[in-house]
């Protein structure tokens, strides 16, 4: 299982990495509350994959309220002030590493020419407080996040390319693999040439991020075939 390439593996958070029992969606409803008197921002759509940039965007639109930059950033800062509460009070039961992932990330970490980060929406501040619950952040040097782009496929570019760099390669040279649950993972990792690994841990099966366009699919990442897929130059 020797990774003939050097490999920048990006692993997407909420879904894939952990199940938050809602503490994200939960803090984004509390800061629209707070800034626009809207608990409800949020309630119409499905935030499954995007990027919290997006996320209040859209919010914001639908609630009849302009987007320029500054506001957004105003609904970010005030989320992040309450993410740390949310994720501290959620139940241990509803709050969770998913199967086999700390494995694979270990074995990974262990692989010479391997680098292992994330490639997420959430800004960089949200993906430490929802990792740092489950003692898992620091296991992840770098990444591309939501604060690096709105759109997933750039924040996904951005993320290869900070692995490349960590290996001393070049990014043509690099197998890049981006690990998610749901299609705007797939369509990411399709947008820039890199590897999709599926995983039935989110709200979507297998079936549907192969039919989706992943290159494999799996119930989770202890699946047999899950990390050969992972580490396997293939």
């Amino acid at each position: 299982m020797e990774a003939m390439r050097p490999t920048v593996l990006l692993f997407d958070i909420d879904g894939t990495l952990v199940t938050t029992g809602g503490a994200g969606r939960r803090a984004i409803s509390r800061a629209f509350e707070k800034l626009h008197g809207r608990l409800d921002a949020c309630d119409s759509f499905s935030l499954s994959g995007m990027t919290d940039r997006a996320i209040v965007r859209k919010a914001l639109s639908l609630i009849g309220v302009e987007s320029p930059p500054e506001a957004i950033d105003a609904v970010i800062a005030a989320y992040l002030s309450f993410l740390d509460e949310e994720v501290r009070k959620t139940e241990a039961r509803s709050y969770f590493v998913h199967a086999g992932m700390r494995e694979a990330v270990l074995e990974a970490r262990s692989r010479s020419g391997v680098a292992v980060g994330l490639g997420t929406g959430n800004v960089r501040q949200g993906a430490r407080v929802k990792l740092e619950r489950v003692g898992i952040y620091d296991q992840f040097a770098f990444g591309g996040f939501g604060c690096d782009h709105e759109d997933r496929v750039e924040l996904i570019r951005h993320g290869a390319r900070s692995g490349a760099q960590l290996l001393g390669a070049p990014l043509e040279a690099c197998r890049v693999v981006v690990i998610g649950d749901t299609p705007k993972d797939v369509h990411a990792a399709k947008g820039i040439g890199a590897v999709c690994i599926g995983v039935g841990t989110g709200n979507f099966t297998p079936q549907a991020l192969i039919e989706s366009g992943a290159d494999f699919a799996f119930p989770d990442i202890a699946a047999p075939g899950a990390l050969e897929a992972l580490l396997q130059d293939r």
